[in-house]
């Protein structure tokens, strides 16, 4: 354990705000930076992200409440050791999913993320948010957070990326703020993080190779059948993605032994479904829509759709409407979520369909994370950071 932590503290150091279950920090670690705290409110999320990185230090904080001086100190960290502040500070009060009402509070958690990079002064920052934030409404908003910047910090224009084109498997677009302080890192543009012409694409049939297809609704939380096994015969990028690529402390040992040794996830919960159900599900064909749930049935051939989170507790606690299985008459699964969303097998899900389901939607493909945070590794400049 105490080697472990040596080779952590030399690796560059992020902290991950609204860290969620971990998307924008798996692809920090597989980056090789050392995630020195994650912050987040939500207890069932950071319970998530706990069991996944046991060597980081878990805030609860409201954000909203935290000082710079503050976040270093519990971080272990001193003024000038941040390497890079990320986060995806909660999207709802931009999503056209949403009412995008101005007056929001989750909108004026944009700018304290901009005002902790102000107090912490990292080598960079990486804020991730949905494309509804670059709506004209919302322009007094974002100046005013970018307002709080270092005057020395250079900040790129808005980074659109669409998951599908680095390698995930789906169309999920989202909006990445990046800023730098250039004598810490090398000069950088948005072309930088343009995916690569060699990136593998990735679609749903391959995504879900491997995952048990014939999942029965009494499979549980409390069941042994939640867990089950896979049968990974193909091999591609994503699929090494998904079944190794772990990173220096990062995963649960329990889920980490048994997956390693069994090949066993967590994950595959059934839901019930009435025959009437299961015969309209039979019926549409691939990418149609069923007009009482609204679940689009998968393209086996394509890509999978934007998966929604659903709701909190705090906002009715409403289930996502999720995909129909292209082979199944049913929704898929937590764990067939998680691997449309990049998702690795070991990766420790939460125990139950509505908060794993919403952790998964709430999060950044680790797909994309890492692509992105590799880039931004090979401009540090070491020896300064």
């Amino acid at each position: 354990m105490e080697n472990i932590r040596r080779q952590l503290d030399a690796q560059p150091k992020v902290i991950d705000l609204y860290a969620g279950a971990g998307g924008l920090s798996l692809g920090a670690t597989r980056a090789g930076f050392t995630v020195s705290a994650a912050v987040e409110l939500d207890k069932f999320a950071i319970e998530s992200h706990t069991q996944n990185f046991p060597y980081v230090t878990h805030l609860d904080n409201d954000i909203a409440k935290l000082s710079g001086s503050e976040l270093l100190m519990r971080a272990g960290l001193k003024k000038g050791e941040l390497d890079g502040l990320i986060g995806g500070p909660p999207c709802q009060g931009f999503s056209t999913m949403g009412k995008r009402q101005l007056d929001d509070s989750r909108n004026d958690l944009f700018g304290h993320f901009m005002r902790l990079v102000d107090e912490t002064r990292p080598a960079f920052f990486l804020a991730e948010n949905v494309p509804g934030i670059l709506n004209e409404k919302y322009d007094d908003i974002r100046k005013a957070a970018f307002e709080r910047l270092p005057k020395r910090y250079v900040t790129l224009d808005p980074i659109t990326v669409k998951a599908n084109h680095y390698g995930a498997p789906t169309t999920r677009t989202r909006i990445f703020f990046f800023g730098y302080d250039p004598s810490k890192m090398a000069a950088m543009t948005v072309s930088d993080f343009e995916h690569g012409s060699d990136v593998e694409l990735t679609k749903v049939r391959e995504a879900l190779h491997g995952l048990p297809k014939d999942i029965l609704p009494n499979w549980k939380a409390d069941t042994d059948k939640g867990w089950s096994r896979t049968h990974i015969e193909n091999e591609s990028a994503f699929l090494n993605k998904v079944t190794n690529a772990v990173p220096l402390g990062v995963g649960n040992n329990s889920a980490l032994e048994i997956y390693m040794e069994k090949r066993i996830v967590s994950g595959c919960i059934g839901t019930i479904h009435s025959p009437e159900v299961e015969k309209r599900y039979s019926d549409l064909g691939y990418g149609e829509q069923d007009a009482i749930s609204k679940s689009i049935k998968l393209n086996p051939n394509g890509f999978c759709p934007t998966l929604r989170a659903g709701t909190g507790s705090d906002k009715g606690s409403f289930q996502a409407v999720r995909p129909i299985h292209y082979l199944r008459p049913r929704v898929i699964t937590p764990r067939e979520a998680a691997r449309l969303q990049g998702f690795p097998d070991w990766f420790l899900l939460h125990s139950t369909k509505w908060h794993s389901f919403r952790q998964i939607g709430n999060s950044v493909s680790p797909i994309v994370s890492e692509y992105l945070l590799s880039v931004i590794f090979g401009k540090l400049i070491k020896g300064l950071v």
